[in-house]
């Protein structure tokens, strides 16, 4: 958004002005000004305070009490996919487990085929309009994954479409390369392929990107994920890691030893391993549209953060376990199934996944920041975890 907006009147959400995650008791902590005044121009934040005066031109907006806070964070989709699961989904409600589905070549392996046999075209086009979709319900910045390729060709084709679709809608999307996210039972060397040749190919056309992988029964082995991450240091990538969703492998004290990003899911976490995660410097991203639509477990969130974890929540948007773009259906979940308070689950979607993705200019309000602000339908923000199934986003300003 260019020029100058005014908005008077707003329940600020700032966030706090402080770099990096928040733990524990801070966690909960909006940093709310009540009866303030914004301004802001050409998308950068100029000044925040009551009793302020509209510049001349400026656009003036009346909030009547309303919230402004910055817009969502949304650090864990796959929302770069072709086909649907519609099929399955309809046998999962017979009694098929997500993990049968999976070991008879289904789920993620059905969407690989879609992928596979989709356009490049398609696959960018159907991404950019899942993200203006997610940017209207006040998502501001998204990590998109790619892993429905599973061949160097097809891996490289998806993380192109996550580029061109973030350029084309100016959503800030930050790249992920699930190069492990299943096995492809039609290559019996797939580990090895992806090992040899993928993670190659992706490390020379994407230096530097997140490299991520499934570990899980039917899924990538404990052993075999840490191949993958040692190779992928030595090129010089960071990793982040699907884990314990619904076994814990031991997963996480490897994730705290070697310095992951973060580790994903965490279902099926053994208290012991939950809390060495949230000691660590690790972070870890729960998904509870995951566990609402899949199979209805949930993370441990109250004893993660009371342990001082680095707390993040996403949508896991995809076609299978997680068809939901809505950060604020993810935040009414957290604050039912995660044990979260409505403060916290906030922070959660806003601040600490903006750290996670390295993105220290969004997910808080401060002068001389990102204006990537959303204006709530409701004067009270614990509707949004309350509130389910209806937008809560009224307006969105200098997305993009």
């Amino acid at each position: 958004m260019t020029g100058r907006v005014f908005i008077r009147g707003a329940r600020v959400l700032t966030m706090g002005t402080g770099p990096g995650p928040r733990r524990g008791a801070a966690l909960g902590d909006l940093v709310a000004l009540d009866a303030c005044d914004i301004e802001f121009a050409d998308g950068v934040v100029t000044t925040i305070g009551p009793g302020l005066s509209a510049p001349a031109g400026a656009e003036v907006i009346d909030a009547r009490g309303r919230v402004v806070m910055p817009a969502f964070v949304d650090c864990h989709t796959h929302a770069c996919w072709a086909g649907d699961r519609l099929d399955e989904w309809v046998a999962k409600l017979g009694g098929a487990t997500y993990l049968e589905l999976l070991e008879a070549g289904g789920g993620i392996m059905s969407t690989v085929r879609s992928v596979r046999a989709a356009s490049d075209d398609l696959l960018a086009e159907s991404l950019a309009e899942r993200l203006r979709t997610m940017r209207a319900h006040g998502t501001g910045a998204c990590e998109v994954k790619s892993g429905y390729g599973l061949t160097t060709t097809d891996e490289l084709r998806m993380l192109r479409a996550v580029v061109r679709a973030g350029r084309e809608t100016g959503m800030p999307v930050s790249p992920t390369a699930c190069i492990g996210h299943a096995i492809d039972p039609g290559e019996p060397s797939f580990v090895e392929r992806t090992i040899a040749e993928t993670l190659p190919a992706v490390s020379a056309e994407f230096p530097g990107i997140p490299i991520d992988a499934y570990c899980e029964q039917g899924a990538w082995s404990l052993a075999d994920c840490l191949r993958l991450f040692d190779r992928a240091a030595e090129l010089g990538h960071p990793a982040r890691i699907h884990a314990d969703q619904f076994n814990d492998l031991g997963m996480i004290p490897e994730a705290v030893s070697h310095g992951f990003m973060s580790v994903d899911h965490l279902e099926a976490s053994t208290p012991e391993h939950l809390r060495a995660l949230a000691e660590s410097g690790t972070f870890g991203v729960m998904l509870p549209c995951s566990g609402w639509h899949t199979d209805g477990r949930y993370a441990d969130g109250r004893a993660y953060v009371d342990a001082g974890g680095a707390l993040a929540i996403a949508t896991n948007y995809n076609p299978g376990s997680s068809p939901c773009g809505s950060m604020a259906t993810a935040i009414a979940l957290a604050v039912r199934h995660l044990g979260l308070t409505p403060g916290e689950a906030i922070v959660a979607s806003t601040a600490n996944p903006a750290a996670l993705l390295g993105l220290e200019d969004r997910g808080r309000i401060t002068v001389g920041g990102r204006a990537d602000l959303v204006m709530l339908r409701h004067t009270d923000e614990r509707m949004l975890a309350y509130e389910f199934g209806m937008n809560p986003v009224e307006r969105v300003f200098g997305i993009g």
